[in-house]
């Protein structure tokens, strides 16, 4: 039995703008409605050299130097775009059933890429979905409460800390 609901996505891209900029890495953890892991996924896309060049500048990327070169060192052993979405369906068609409810920090961005770059991916997505970046808008103003995560732009460790975000929002409403 397929009992995977939520979809955590993080993708890490060249820059922001889904018209210009590319994914050069995906991460993907299935979990139940409990947040329980069943199955993980991650891959590099391979980028062309040019785009990096061109996209892969500006202050973001200076202030985070040592995850950018990182990114741009892998980027040499990224598999084919199509290829990492093949996989992402199988991965799907593993452990989800129907609904598959896309999860994660501002996810909303990250949806506006997987539209443009995985279309058949994005088919299959719920239009719902769960964005830990609301919780941590109405904690943090209404409540003063804020939650402190490693930001380092990896994407698994990215997925991994969104999880334990969610889940220390969930103890306030015990």
């Amino acid at each position: 039995m397929k009992k995977a609901k939520l979809l955590w996505i993080d993708l890490e891209m060249t820059g922001l703008d889904p018209a210009k900029d590319k994914i050069l890495e995906v991460a993907a953890i299935a979990t139940d409605m409990n947040l329980n892991q069943i199955a993980e996924y991650q891959a590099i896309i391979k980028v062309d050299d040019q785009t990096i060049k061109d996209r892969m500048v500006g202050k973001f990327w200076e202030q985070n130097q040592k995850t950018r070169d990182a990114l741009i060192a892998q980027n040499q052993n990224g598999q084919p775009l199509e290829q990492v979405e093949r996989e992402l369906l199988q991965f799907i068609d593993q452990h989800f059933g129907k609904e598959i409810y896309l999860a994660g920090n501002s996810i909303h961005q990250d949806r506006k890429f997987i539209e443009r770059e995985m279309p058949k991916l994005n088919s299959k997505l719920h239009y719902r979905m769960l964005d830990v970046s609301a919780w941590k808008i109405y904690f943090e103003n209404a409540k003063s409460k804020k939650f402190t995560k490693p930001e380092n732009h990896r994407a698994l460790d990215d997925i991994n800390g969104s999880i334990e975000e969610f889940k220390w929002y969930l103890t306030f409403l015990k």
